[in-house]
């Protein structure tokens, strides 16, 4: 159908004089801009639609005699400076609204003319579910921190490049767990407060408490005369409160090189140049996941706009000092029965094949390969005239659950080319083929590699390959019993060792990560993991105290 445009024009000239000067347009070099006119088209104007079609679009062209650039106020709390004088605004405060458009042409020596104009629009866009989720609903409030306990809660990436993939995401950078929290450069990023509320009309604000200081990307220390070098806390105090208008986003979600990420697609614009804790001069977000207590955003560097920053907040403020949530023991094993393991808890891999990572052992069931002894589930491998056994435990169709923390205490075994292993399946992996099933590996030992011990998620997204993976130093893993925890929520999935966490991954609707696991314990031979066996190898255990399961 055909649009009916819409003007509206208002001309209003106000010229700035210096020194008292006779009211001439022409100071010396100081040219005063005139015959300032905006005109307003109102996008989608039909006979039935005499204020647009809802998507809240408006042309503002401003001209003037004289001038070098233009500054317009939209009158919905955002601004931005148009050189071009030419801006295709999107309105999109629910309903039909009345906004005042200011704009100021701007003239040689920084002298301005300004004129007003209203503009009738009606936006039909909302997303009440998001306003909600921020701020808790209608006449509540909801604060929120960065999410320093996760990787990437602060990243930096490029634009979606269709041809190389890597770059979305934090591909450039991403901030491991309390790295912006541990170096007092940097640490005022982490008890920013930021509160959403939402009030009865449904208008949503943004409250920003930055105790006084603000961390600056180090590109953009210049605007308070400053210039570090590097991402910097200063003493400039950014905080207030400032109003939220929700707008579709404008970036194209869909075109993201991965079936399984969904983004929501709505964009956070807030007025008065506020932002989320981290300054790039920038004050429009793209919610890319929301849910009751995690939040994942995106806004782009206002002077280097091929960077896209990357921010995760929580509603609880992280401590490194961790906090199970889960207390309720709900399943365990604490091994002190000797002879074979519980059946009613345990049942067997067998065989040899592989299993899918070149690994050389044969599974049993054999005492000489699995056996509970003095307190101690023993799993031992062992050289089998030109092969190895070993041993694979696992829950399956016996324990099966959503959701926990696990911990196993354990000692790894010392030989080159053991692979020990402590982790778990989705129990759908039959039907839904890994990695579509999900793996998380509570703790993985390389066969290279004794002082070192692994945490990974297993997904479609980075699988197959390493996974999302992290690592910790562990000089006495062969040696002592250690604590290897896994906490498994609806929004996070963390992994320590001894209470002290290393790694963790984000939990989202789009992983594999919100149903069904079982556990699984063995010691694999060589394969990619394990690597090369040391020739004079005759057998090796890796002992576990106890395996325990809270909810």
């Amino acid at each position: 159908m055909k649009n009916i445009i819409k003007f509206t024009t208002l001309i209003l000239t106000m010229a700035f004089f210096v020194n008292c000067q006779e009211d001439d347009a022409e100071i010396g070099d100081i040219i005063a801009p005139s015959n300032l006119v905006i005109t307003a088209e109102v996008l989608g104007v039909d006979a039935a639609n005499p204020n647009g079609d809802g998507s809240g679009f408006v042309k503002l062209i401003a001209t003037a005699d004289n001038a070098l650039s233009y500054s317009f106020q939209f009158g919905d709390g955002l601004e931005g400076v148009v050189p071009s004088g030419i801006d295709t605004h999107r309105y999109s405060i629910v309903g039909l609204n009345t906004y005042t458009v200011v704009v100021s042409a701007i003239g040689s020596g920084g002298i301005a003319t300004t004129a007003t104009i209203q503009v009738d629009v009606f936006s039909s866009f909302d997303d009440l579910e998001a306003k909600n989720l921020l701020s808790g609903g209608v006449g509540s409030s909801k604060t929120w921190y960065l999410d320093a306990s996760l990787p990437g809660h602060l990243g930096v990436g490029g634009n979606i490049d269709i041809a190389a993939d890597a770059f979305w995401f934090p591909s450039f950078f991403a901030a491991q767990p309390f790295e912006k929290c541990s170096d007092p450069i940097s640490d005022c990023l982490c008890d920013d407060e930021m509160t959403f509320s939402l009030d009865a009309s449904e208008q949503l604000t943004f409250e920003l408490n930055n105790n006084g200081q603000t961390f600056f990307n180090a590109g953009h220390q210049a605007v308070i005369g400053e210039n570090a070098g590097e991402d910097a806390c200063f003493d400039f105090d950014t905080s207030g409160v400032s109003m939220v208008s929700l707008a579709p986003s404008s970036f194209d979600w869909s075109i993201v090189p991965d079936p399984n990420f969904v983004a929501r697609g709505t964009t956070m614009n807030f007025s008065d140049d506020k932002f989320m804790g981290y300054y790039v001069s920038s004050s429009s977000y793209d919610i890319i996941e929301v849910t009751n207590s995690t939040l994942y955003v995106r806004t782009v560097d206002a002077l280097n706009p091929v960077l896209y920053w990357y921010h995760r907040f929580t509603t609880t403020l992280p401590s490194q000092d961790f906090n199970s949530i889960y207390n309720n023991l709900v399943w365990e094993d604490e091994f002190d029965v000797n002879g074979t393991p519980d059946a009613a808890k345990w049942t067997y891999d067998l065989g040899a094949g592989g299993w899918g990572n070149e690994e050389v052992q044969s599974y049993t069931n054999a005492s000489e390969n699995v056996i509970v002894e003095d307190g101690f589930l023993k799993i031992t491998a062992k050289a089998d005239g030109g092969g190895y056994t070993s041993a694979r435990l696992k829950s399956e169709d016996l324990y099966e659950f959503t959701y926990g923390r696990v911990e196993v205490r354990a000692k790894l075994p010392a030989s080159i080319g053991t692979w020990p292993a402590i982790w778990t399946l989705g129990e759908d992996y039959q039907t839904n083929t890994w990695p579509g099933c999900g793996e998380l590996d509570i703790m993985e030992q390389k066969g290279q590699d004794k002082n070192t011990v692994l945490a990974t998620a297993h997904h479609p997204a980075v699988s197959p390959g390493s996974g999302d993976s992290g690592n910790t130093v562990l000089t006495t893993s062969t040696t002592e019993f250690h604590n290897y925890t896994m906490e498994w929520t609806a929004d996070a999935i963390t992994f320590l060792v001894d209470d002290t966490v290393y790694h963790t991954v984000a939990n989202t609707p789009d992983l594999p990560f919100d149903s069904d696991f079982f556990l699984i314990l063995n010691v694999a031979m060589g394969g990619t993991l394990g690597g090369d066996i040391d020739p004079a190898f005759t057998e090796d255990t890796m002992e576990i105290d106890y395996v325990r399961v809270y909810q």
